[in-house]
């Protein structure tokens, strides 16, 4: 063997492999697309979304409410503080109800329908009374119960609608009825004019709008013809222009859409107009969180109606979009509970809760953003109020207690182990295995007695 200059043996070289043709590396914007869709259409999906998103806009709701309100509380020589601990006892109780609501079985919801339907009517009828409604801001829509708390009827009359339509229409469609027009139409029609009409006495236009679109969210649903769909709105699109045109005030919000200056012509636009400096103003990060300068008197109902414009001022274009992504995830769970399920009565009364949740976002936001009239109807689960805030979580505890019940959702949440303790099973207690510190302990005994050190 030939040797080197050192003397030293040569070192031998491997012979390298033949050079072949690599894999092909994986797009990781395809394996992420991938995983977020596989994500995406699991079981629990829609359960998530419905309990993560309802929690987080209703707390960033109560932040907001609590930075809008200042100003208007002091003002009224109340505690800065006043309106948020009033928001906060609403989101407390609403939260129980929601927990409630979560709980039931569907037979227990649909034995509701009627009681809440019956209540919510005489509650609408006793605003009409002297001496019991009271009106504010020109609307008679309100009960005084004592003090400073009022309560709504109109508001619990959107979840009585949702409920005693779903009940009615499942009821029918297990009868093989509702290929009938007559019968898809007679009650339901009727009892949602009823509603409309009670509520149209106390001049509340906004909230007449959300039950029309509840209404016809669930003819939809039902499957009515084009004919008779068209039909029914024709008459509610005559009834409304009939209502706008004989209120001057509808005609003056109305003419504000899209206006720039305080005041455009004949209507006095400044409400309208705030919101939109609110908005401009903010950029795409806000002023900070508490640093609005509308709501210092020049924006009026900063902390109800408006409070998305001093949201926008406060948080930017991200807390805008962040707020709106949440609502749109809010409303696609809602429409894959509704489109995933057999139960009719699920179907119907999940379409409707998404209606009626989806429908008032946007015509709140709408109205602030200066694309539709203002109508005075808050934005869900985050804008100030009691009333219309318990009936909203009562819905979201009826679209969480939907999505459980799916049976691929029902039988992954039974697969679920919890992560501490033990999980009793049939009345015994089943040992959930050895915990990872005691099998690492077990192996490392494993090895010293096989003779490693």
């Amino acid at each position: 063997m030939p040797s080197s200059r050192t003397g030293r043996p040569p070192v031998q070289r491997a012979v390298g492999r033949p050079a072949g043709p690599r894999p092909p590396r994986e797009n990781p914007v395809l394996r992420a697309y991938l995983n977020a869709k596989h994500a995406w259409d699991r079981p629990l999906t829609a359960y998530y979304l419905i309990a993560g998103g309802s929690l987080l806009i209703t707390v960033l709701g109560l932040v907001m409410v609590y930075s809008a309100s200042q100003i208007t509380a002091l003002q009224m020589s109340l505690p800065g503080s006043y309106f948020f601990r009033k928001q906060l006892l609403a989101a407390v109780i609403g939260g129980v109800l929601l927990l409630i609501a979560s709980r039931m079985p569907v037979k227990l919801h649909r034995a509701l329908a009627y009681p809440i339907l019956a209540g919510a009517v005489f509650l609408m009828v006793l605003v009409q009374v002297p001496g019991i409604g009271m009106s504010v801001n020109g609307n008679q829509n309100w009960i005084s119960l004592g003090g400073s708390f009022q309560i709504q009827p109109s508001e619990f009359g959107k979840l009585a609608l949702v409920l005693w339509s779903a009940d009615l229409l499942a009821r029918k469609q297990d009868k093989h009825l509702l290929n009938q027009w007559k019968h898809m139409l007679v009650p339901l029609v009727p009892v949602a004019f009823l509603l409309l009409g009670l509520i149209m006495l106390g001049g509340d236009m906004g909230t007449a709008i959300i039950l029309t679109a509840i209404l016809f969210g669930l003819l939809w649903l039902a499957g009515a013809p084009t004919r008779l769909f068209v039909g029914v709105l024709s008459i509610a699109a005559t009834l409304g222009v009939i209502l706008i045109k004989t209120s001057p005030n509808r005609m003056a919000r109305l003419a504000c859409i899209g206006a720039t200056e305080p005041k455009s012509g004949v209507a006095d636009c400044w409400q309208a107009v705030h919101g939109i400096y609110a908005l401009a103003s903010g950029g795409i990060f806000g002023s900070g969180l508490g640093a609005s300068v509308e709501k210092w008197g020049q924006l009026p109902e900063a902390h109800t109606d408006f409070i998305f414009a001093v949201t926008g001022e406060e948080l930017g274009l991200a807390g805008t979009l962040s707020v709106l992504a949440l609502f749109a995830a809010l409303g696609y769970a809602g429409i894959r509970v509704a489109g995933r399920t057999e139960d009719p009565f699920v179907r119907y009364a999940a379409g409707g809760v998404t209606t009626w949740i989806t429908a008032q976002a946007v015509i709140n936001i709408g109205a602030v953003l200066g694309l539709l009239p203002i109508a005075g109807v808050p934005l869900p689960l985050f804008s100030y109020g009691g009333s219309a805030l318990l009936p909203t979580m009562f819905a979201i505890g009826l679209l969480i207690a939907f999505a459980r019940d799916e049976p691929a959702a029902r039988a992954a949440l039974s697969m679920r182990q919890p992560r501490f303790g033990r999980k009793r099973a049939g009345g015994a207690v089943r040992d959930r295995g050895p915990r990872r510190w005691n099998t690492m302990r077990r192996r490392a005994s494993a090895a010293r007695s096989s003779g490693e050190r």
